[in-house]
């Protein structure tokens, strides 16, 4: 691995660090400080970058082929994992009638297993490895990283969400999770992003710079808002599930894409290398602004971020060998 990825996680692992001491000292104030900040993610800074990148999309021009090889099976995981956590979930509440259910673990699961890191570690990576035209493929990928994966998942969630409340018949709960999904804080910046784009629309420079600025903080907030779980939560409760889901990400979902990507899709090379690279990023911090969205699972997927992140160290030279002798 390069020197400059090592200094990219060096300097996430700070920021990180920072938010963890910052939670620990109280400095943010005694309320239930992550939570807040990770509302003001969700709803603020992640939607003004949805909506930027939806909107500037080269929608013309993207490479189908290269992006259907990473995202059928990322999607078809996800799908496994959603469904596996909740059959598992189903089978706990029939061997315990009491059981309480948490309608949003399954997606919460799902999108901490698939969702990887790609822009404080991929970006790097990329292009260091790959240079400028292999950065320019995972930056497209980047691009419709979020729009596909969040969109699936919010859906998921609603879904389930929607019919735990009891809201009524099935096609009661299927307009209760429409409606959700429409006025959703990820889902309506992109709805909107895209049809901007579509209606062949330039974003005035003003607007532009004021969502770029705003899509700016995502990063840092998110690496403080993963320190500050940690310091609250801790990793010793959840630690079986997160090694559970950082195996997932870092080993289980790069071993589909690949053969996906290669015979299924006929890449090879450089496309072939940067696809499977981008399956083997450690868990991305949205996985933890999903988890606080929708209450459940927080400490999981905190842990989950931190120990994916540290075994990427480990796992990507692997990857790389594996993909040089390939």
């Amino acid at each position: 691995m390069s020197w400059l990825v090592l200094q990219k996680l060096a300097a996430m692992f700070i920021v990180v660090a920072i938010g963890w001491w910052a939670g620990r000292q109280r400095w943010l104030g005694e309320g239930d400080t992550a939570r807040v900040l990770g509302n003001a993610a969700f709803m603020i800074f992640v939607p003004a970058l949805l909506f930027r990148t939806a909107a500037r999309l080269p929608l013309a021009t993207l490479p189908w082929l290269t992006l259907a090889a990473f995202f059928v099976p990322t999607l078809v995981l996800t799908l496994a994992i959603y469904a596996w956590v909740r059959t598992r979930g189903a089978q706990t509440r029939a061997r315990a009638p009491g059981a309480a259910e948490v309608p949003a673990r399954a997606a919460v699961c799902a999108i901490t297993g698939v969702y990887g890191n790609a822009v404080q570690v991929g970006i790097p990576m990329a292009a260091a490895l790959f240079g400028e035209s292999g950065l320019g493929l995972h930056l497209t990928l980047v691009s419709l990283h979020g729009l596909v994966l969040l969109t699936v998942l919010t859906a998921l969630v609603e879904h389930d969400v929607a019919g735990a409340q009891g809201v009524g018949s099935r096609s009661e709960v299927w307009r209760t999770m429409l409606r959700n999904i429409v006025v959703h804080p990820v889902v309506l910046p992109l709805l909107a992003g895209l049809a901007f784009n579509a209606a062949g629309l330039q974003l005035p420079e003003l607007v532009d710079q004021l969502l770029q600025v705003l899509g700016t903080a995502v990063v840092p907030v998110c690496l403080v808002l993963i320190g500050l779980s940690l310091q609250h939560y801790g990793v010793s409760g959840p630690l079986r599930e997160s090694i559970v889901l950082s195996v997932v990400k870092l080993i289980v979902m790069p071993a589909c894409v690949w053969p996906v990507a290669h015979w299924g899709f006929g890449l090879s090379g450089q496309p072939l290398a940067v696809v499977v690279l981008m399956a083997a990023l450690p868990v991305g911090s949205n996985a933890l602004i999903f988890a606080q969205r929708y209450r459940t699972d927080e400490a999981a997927a905190t842990a989950a971020i931190v120990i994916s992140t540290v075994a990427f160290a480990l796992t990507a030279p692997l990857w790389l060998a594996a993909l040089a002798h390939s």
